[in-house]
């Protein structure tokens, strides 16, 4: 057994059954700690330069940063695990670094994140994927890209695929988390999905290339608006435009749910039979919508993996995405703050859950009946 989870096999521990004075989406909060979901994807290393501006440079129209201070956290499929542990869950993180002082320093930096188990397989044939970006007060003044998009191939692939084999025995969840650096590529995509599939456990993936039919066999596919417009033609931002182009998606790239991010309008829910599931965003001031990508893959998959149906997911990954949109930055959710976002619900007066959005579900065949077992951009405070 894997020592990232304390249990021999996940998928045969029985749901938990809401306590006496708790709603059941506290209970599902409370028990979000008994989730272990294993993350492969695109690993990176975020760096800010903090520092101050009080003159624009003579040698050319740019501002001069005076730095102030530095800080680094893991980025991609890493800020997705950060996400996870962060739910108070366990996480097994698969991907790959080059053998350079960044590679090290993010092979460090996540032996230090508690609840986190990282895999990081060295590829000396590629630099670990850092960004660099240069802020003053809350203003991004530049980004630097150190990176080689090289497809995954090979002994490298192999040993990704290794890896996954490895862990998937102990875990409730798998996560893909595409950014389009290598890690995913078609040397490891189609037979990691299919190792998913063989071993019974879900599969959700938040997908950044066009084609949604390389992922054919996911149970649930994470896109935001514009990646579904991308890979499906289908260009509105209005509801039904959104559920015409999931639909599309079903379809013809052979998922079986997609959800929808639509940014100020919320999420949309839609599963093959059924109506869709419209999710309006949470009322609250909004700072930053940077990194609530990777919130809500975490959320809903930890979320799935504690025992909850896919809708019940999808709306508490709603209520997450609104909490780290509220904070500056690529913020990272607690139980804490879902716990006081129910609370805050019920002293207004509305029902001591999440959000209930909006949908004519058929009771048996709509989003409802579902159990299945079926890039961090923004810029945190110094």
């Amino acid at each position: 057994m894997d020592s990232h989870c304390a249990r021999p096999d996940a998928m045969r521990r029985p749901r938990a059954r809401p306590g006496p004075g708790l709603s059941e989406d506290e209970q599902l909060v409370a028990g979000l700690s008994r989730a272990c979901v294993l993350v492969l994807g695109d690993v990176m290393l975020d760096r800010y330069i903090y520092g101050s501006v009080e003159r624009m440079s003579p040698e050319a129209p740019v501002p001069v940063l005076r730095q102030v201070s530095q800080r680094a956290m893991a980025g991609g499929a890493g800020n997705v695990a950060r996400n996870i542990a962060a739910l108070g869950s366990t996480v097994l993180l698969i991907g790959l670094i080059g053998e350079d002082p960044a590679g090290r320093e993010l092979v460090t930096m996540l032996e230090q994140e508690h609840r986190v188990t990282a895999r990081l397989i060295a590829d000396p044939a590629r630099p670990t994927t850092l960004k660099t970006r240069f802020v003053a007060g809350h203003q991004q003044l530049l980004r630097v890209d150190d990176e080689a998009k090289r497809p995954a191939t090979g002994a490298t692939a192999a040993a990704l695929l290794s890896a996954l084999g490895a862990g998937l025995r102990s875990v409730d969840v798998v996560v893909f988390s595409d950014y389009a650096k290598g890690v995913l590529s078609d040397a490891v995509l189609m037979p990691a999905i299919a190792m998913v599939r063989q071993a019974g456990k879900r599969l959700l993936v938040d997908p950044k290339s066009r084609d949604f039919r390389r992922y054919a066999g996911a149970h649930v596919l994470k896109p935001n608006r514009r990646e579904l417009s991308a890979a499906t033609g289908i260009t509105g931002s209005d509801d039904a435009s959104i559920v015409d182009a999931a639909r599309k998606t079903i379809a013809t790239a052979g998922v079986e749910a997609v959800l929808a991010t639509r940014g100020e309008r919320g999420m949309t829910l839609v599963v093959p039979r059924g109506e869709p599931l419209h999710i309006p965003a949470e009322a609250r001031e909004v700072f930053d919508v940077s990194g609530a990508g990777d919130t809500v893959i975490a959320t809903l998959a930890v979320a799935l993996g504690a025992g909850a149906d896919l809708t019940r997911a999808a709306r508490l990954a709603n209520m997450a995405a609104g909490i780290s949109s509220s904070k500056f930055g690529t913020a990272v959710v607690h139980p804490a703050d879902l716990l006081s976002a129910i609370s805050a619900r019920a002293a207004l007066g509305e029902p001591k859950g999440v959000s209930p959005g909006t949908s004519r579900e058929d009771p048996q065949n709509g989003c409802a009946s579902q159990r299945w077992g079926t890039e961090s951009r923004g810029v945190p405070s110094a």
